[in-house]
């Protein structure tokens, strides 16, 4: 399947290509440690740009990490918008944000700002390393975290084990806006040949 513009991380220029959901050609001395799954769900209460429309507005999500940058589709007139929709993105570096950025689709002017959350990687990539966890019955929740000045995060957020694979859920309040929260997941994935993640420490 040939991938959307979207889904396409801007690395591909030194080599990267992402061929739909998942797979990756890596290139020679990119020093990537392996993929990461973004999954965006749901936004709640998010604020409003187009009063005009009915009070709503027509919201998307755009995700930077690094030189990389992909987009969500645009969900018109709604504020509790329903993407369940996955991003995949290559990383080099764990300490390296995740930055997330909300806007409102204009048609004929700049989009507006709808707010923006930050995503620290190291929390999640330190459950990652736990060894053993093959052993735990699917869906058990192999560590918790509470929101803090540290983190955006508005809710406790759970890493499960999912399908052999830990997955951690988030609910994340916007800055910079007058409301709005983002529901999303991360997983990591190995792939071969990429640097991985045993070398770590923190």
């Amino acid at each position: 399947m040939k991938p959307k513009e979207d889904e396409v991380s801007t690395i591909h220029n030194e080599g990267t290509i992402l061929k739909g959901i998942g797979a990756i050609e890596i290139g020679v001395g990119l020093g990537i440690l392996g993929l990461l799954k973004f999954r965006i769900i749901r936004g709640i209460n998010l604020a409003i740009r187009d009063a005009i429309k009915g009070r709503a507005s027509d919201p998307y999500v755009v995700l930077n990490v690094g030189d990389q940058k992909l987009k969500t589709s645009v969900i018109k007139n709604n504020c509790n918008p329903e993407w369940n929709e996955e991003r995949t993105i290559s990383i080099k570096d764990v300490t390296t944000p995740i930055h997330l950025s909300v806007y409102d689709k204009d048609t004929f002017s700049v989009d507006d700002k709808m707010g923006d959350a930050d995503i620290d990687l190291k929390p999640y990539i330190q459950c990652v390393q736990i060894m053993g966890l093959n052993k735990l019955p699917n869906g058990s929740v192999v560590m918790t975290f509470q929101p803090d000045e540290t983190n955006c995060l508005s809710q406790e957020s759970c890493c499960i084990w999912r399908n052999e694979n830990i997955v951690q859920e988030m609910t994340l309040g916007l800055k910079n806006v007058e409301s709005g929260e983002l529901v999303v997941e991360i997983e990591w994935v190995d792939v071969i040949g990429c640097r991985g993640l045993s070398h770590l420490q923190f």
